[in-house]
């Protein structure tokens, strides 16, 4: 796929953001919101976390970005805009840090904040990437809970425990975690959207993993490591994978190409560029409909997982292996927030 000038990238009028949403993204968020005392927290980091206030805390430590300052920023914000048909422009920051990050954030009027980092790692067409991406989070209104992650494990890191509910409140850290790594993949979709170019998408995940130096990567090769990882090892080895994304906020950026990669060979993302898409003018889609298409994709990526834990579950125990899969990657997860304590995550973008 070749990139696109801009005067030719397609647009999308009037796009619904279900258009590029993981389908486990909205059922692992329904499944939050169902969480005993989420409405409490969510109150309470409501009322602690005035609006204006937290905007002001970028105003005043980071670079408002605009027509005068990072200007190409604010064209690639405007693109995007123009592509995925925003009714609002959200504000953008760059913020330095040696940290490569992007995030959305606002409890009431999301935000999108690039670090220095980011913006020195990425050229201009991977750059439109990130600001899709994160101009998609904001679409999906997903600023309000990544919002509250990041104070619960800001407190988390300065008190060394959370306070105000204990295993409770630790529950809906765990569960804002999932939720967040299955945003992100909504996110890249959206993304790829906006730069509507699969090669740039990758190099973008490619430099997450690797650095810069894309003289030195391959992208085939870098999906190939995908596959390996999908099928290498014993049950321990499957296990293990489980133990090592549990206490991330983002998924691996390895497994985030593939993703990406199987969306666009899924034929949706062509039906999309093609113009069949849900709009916002329709009635919506109903809860049952999207927990319909994340039992699809949990199903077939069961029956067609090369994991060696799941093909194993799936080989030894037939008919009753779904329900069994789910119990035992329960256990694990419990295993694992007790192993490996709560210690905060590494994200990128």
């Amino acid at each position: 796929m070749t990139q696109l000038p801009s005067t030719t990238r397609t647009t999308f009028p009037g796009i619904d953001s279900r258009a590029w949403e993981h389908p486990a993204d909205r059922v692992a968020l329904t499944a939050l919101r169902q969480l005993k005392g989420f409405d409490q927290v969510l109150k309470v980091l409501s009322a602690m976390l005035r609006e204006r206030q937290h905007r002001l805390l970028y105003l005043a430590s980071a670079a408002k970005v605009g027509p005068r300052q990072f200007a190409d920023l604010d064209a690639l914000l405007d693109d995007c805009v123009t592509v995925l048909d925003a009714r609002d422009k959200p504000d953008l920051f760059v913020l330095q840090s040696p940290v490569v990050n992007a995030y959305c954030i606002g409890m009431d009027t999301p935000f999108i904040v690039i670090t220095s980092a980011m913006y020195d790692l990425m050229d201009h067409d991977e750059m439109r990437f990130v600001v899709g991406h994160e101009l998609g989070h904001a679409l999906s209104g997903h600023a309000v809970y990544q919002t509250m992650l990041m104070h619960l494990m800001r407190l988390a890191d300065t008190f060394g425990f959370l306070p105000l509910g204990g295993w409770a409140l630790r529950a809906i850290v765990a569960a804002l975690m999932e939720w967040q790594r299955k945003a992100e993949l909504s996110g890249d979709r959206a993304g790829l959207l906006c730069t509507q170019d699969l090669d740039t998408a990758i190099r973008v995940e490619m430099k997450l993993a690797g650095g810069k130096r894309l003289d030195k990567l391959d992208s085939q090769a870098f999906l190939a490591q995908a596959r390996e990882y999908e099928r290498t090892g014993d049950m321990r080895d499957g296990v293990l994978k489980l133990l090592n994304l549990e206490l991330r906020t983002h998924p691996f950026s390895v497994l985030r190409a593939a993703a990406l990669t199987q969306w666009v060979d899924s034929g949706e993302y062509g039906a999309v560029l093609a113009g069949d898409y849900p709009t916002r003018d329709d009635d919506g889609a109903r809860f049952a409909d999207d927990v319909g298409a994340a039992a699809s994709h949990y199903r077939d990526g069961f029956d067609q997982s090369e994991d060696p834990l799941i093909r194993g579950i799936r080989d030894g125990l037939g008919g009753i292996v779904t329900g069994v899969g789910q119990a035992a990657t329960s256990a694990v997860d419990s295993v694992g927030r007790r192993i490996s304590g709560w210690r905060r995550g590494n994200p990128t973008d």
